[in-house]
């Protein structure tokens, strides 16, 4: 009941005049963008907390008020006079120091209470982490206590009891001292020094831009020792409260008998295999556009794997940002901004390709959350795409891009896969799977499919198959689109035919066991080719489900423990060799993710 009655009487007390204010003040301090950016207004806030008691100056009433569902919070001052102001403050380095004033709004005439507009807690694009806390000037200044000041993610900082010991990285040495960083099988981090004497010290540095810096992060623990050895208490390095993921810590010494310290490497800590990965990836996504930067069609195989991610895992934490990805997306864009083409609404471009990727995307949101807007959307995606089936040229098929320049295998493997999805998803369909039908019958003998069972880029201009590069992805499509529509329907051959290209992909494709893109060992592979394997992956996972066939598992396996054996640095960044690292960037850090988590099981 408080939170309804403070927002009535603040957004009944508070004119609009105070924003001009705001603006003014704010000018100052650079804007910080996180699901929304800095200056939203309070009335668009999805919830009102009060974490920290109000602070009282001459009988006015300073409160700070926080939404966590948006990472923002705002102040409000009451039962006050004319000119009584109220302001935030925040810091990015733990409250040491701050950018004052922000939205600073002066009580009106005539009026007793006034309020600022909203200020994002932290900066996830920027990767920093801040601290926010209410003001006020009512014939004297004070300020509420900072918000937030420790990380909760499995537990909070300053925690104890870990549950499990690991170390992943090597311990350091410092005058005969072992300094250690230890993570539990929650992902919190604690330091420990031993072999040493009374007065040591012992401490975690916090980074939230990989190392780089850790201000408002450094000696967090900190301990001295009382004999031989010592530890600090627990601290996290993911904040879901401030949308922050991707941290990293370390733990650094000090002997008793010098000032000179030493720390180990870096490192993400983790639950698991897939939360280390999936933690990495979202180090790299854009919270206020809601996508990975630069990249259209990858984004959408970005978000599907982390929704694989969550179905897996059973995890709900990273279940925002699938609203928030459709949200944001789904209108238009002009060329340039998010792809090179412009998008038309409804996730719809010309290239033909990139509109199906979001149409699975949207499957799988589905299939996460069943909300029904999602299933929505992937119609009305599929409609779109069904416009460029032709019978006129090759005897059926889509066509690549709107020129129709084009018929090749991945728009026609994702068709296949998203029209059977549908009727799969429809009661009562037969259009939808009469269309999956035509399609993998028409695929099947297109010869894309070569006498190797190896799928090609696409057909010639004379309807042949054109002998370009098999791709790992349009391998896995077409292993995908046979397994969708053998769910539909029954038909042994279908699940025949999935498995068939499964052992071709798994023998021609995997030189040493390890499915290698030809691109991998001049690392030359594009930002395109980068995100290949990780779709094989994805639809080989559902061959192991649909099959119970251990050997797909094996396989799988194999290539998770590759990719973490020989592609991973201490910070879980995942490369594009499987087999010997390589480049990375957050596109092959999503297909490694799709890679580890095929070995898991359903």
């Amino acid at each position: 009941m408080r939170v309804l009655l403070a927002l009535a009487l603040l957004f009944t007390l508070t004119p609009a005049l105070p924003a001009e204010a705001v603006a003014a003040s704010a000018a100052s301090a650079a804007s910080v963008c996180s699901v929304a950016c800095d200056t939203l207004d309070p009335s668009k806030a999805q919830e009102e907390t009060f974490p920290v008691p109000e602070k009282v100056i001459n009988g006015r009433r300073v409160v700070l008020h926080v939404s966590d569902k948006d990472a923002m919070a705002w102040g409000s001052i009451d039962n006050g006079v004319t000119n009584d102001a109220v302001w935030l403050d925040r810091s990015w380095d733990g409250g040491a120091t701050w950018d004052g004033l922000l939205g600073k709004a002066w009580i009106p005439s005539g009026w007793t209470g006034t309020r600022t507009l909203m200020y994002n807690l932290a900066d996830p694009v920027g990767h920093r982490r801040g601290l926010i806390r209410a003001c006020g000037d009512a014939a004297g200044v004070d300020c509420t206590a900072w918000v937030h000041t420790a990380v909760c993610a499995a537990a909070c900082d300053g925690s104890t009891g870990p549950s499990g010991d690991n170390q992943p990285v090597p311990s350091t040495t410092l005058s005969g001292r072992r300094i250690a960083l230890h993570v539990d099988n929650r992902g919190m981090a604690w330091g420990t020094i031993d072999n040493g004497s009374a007065g040591d010290e012992i401490w975690l540095d916090r980074s939230w831009n990989e190392g780089a810096s850790w201000p408002g992060g450094s000696s967090l623990g900190r301990t001295s020792s009382v004999s031989s050895s010592a530890s600090t208490l627990l601290y996290a390095t993911s904040d879901p409260l401030s949308k922050l993921y991707g941290g990293a810590v370390r733990a650094c010494g000090r002997a008793a008998e010098g000032q000179n310290g030493s720390c180990t490497a870096w490192a993400r800590p983790a639950t698991d295999r897939v939360g280390a990965a999936a933690d990495a990836l979202m180090y790299s996504y854009q919270p206020n556009t809601a996508w990975w930067l630069s990249s259209w069609w990858n984004s959408a195989v970005a978000v599907t794997t982390l929704m694989d991610y969550q179905q897996r895992t059973r995890r709900t934490d990273l279940r925002w940002i699938v609203n928030e990805v459709f949200e944001k997306n789904r209108g238009v864009f002009p060329a340039g901004v998010k792809s090179g083409d412009a998008l038309e609404g409804n996730f719809v471009s010309r290239a033909i390709d990139d509109t199906e990727w979001w149409g699975i995307a949207w499957i799988q949101a589905y299939d996460l959350t069943g909300d029904q807007r999602y299933l929505d959307m992937a119609v009305t995606i599929a409609n779109y795409v069904q416009g460029y089936w032709d019978t006129s040229t090759c005897g059926g098929g889509v066509w690549w891009d709107r020129e129709r320049t084009y018929k090749n295998a991945v728009t026609n493997g994702l068709y296949i896969r998203l029209t059977a999805a549908l009727h799969n998803r429809l009661p009562g369909d037969t259009v939808w799977l009469q269309r999956a039908t035509t399609a993998w019958n028409w695929f099947l003998h297109s010869g894309l499919i070569n006498s190797a069972q190896l799928v090609n880029d696409g057909l010639t201009g004379s309807c042949a198959n054109n002998g370009q590069t098999v791709w790992t992805y349009n391998q896995g499509l077409a292993i995908g689109g046979a397994l969708e529509l053998w769910r539909a329907t029954g038909d042994g051959s279908l699940l025949t035919a999935a498995r068939r290209l499964g052992d071709a992909g798994m023998s021609a494709l995997s030189p040493g066991g390890i499915l290698t893109e030809s691109c991998d060992a001049a690392d030359s592979c594009d930002d395109n080719q980068k995100q290949f394997k990780g779709v094989f992956m994805r639809y080989l996972m559902d061959l192991a489900d649909s099959t119970g066939d251990a050997s797909y598992r094996t396989y799988a396996q194999r290539q998770a423990d590759s990719i973490w054996d020989h592609d991973r640095d201490s910070l879980s960044r995942l490369g594009q060799r499987w087999a010997a690292g390589g480049v990375r960037d957050w596109r092959t850090q999503a297909s490694a993710l799709g890679g580890l988590l095929a070995a898991t099981t359903a």
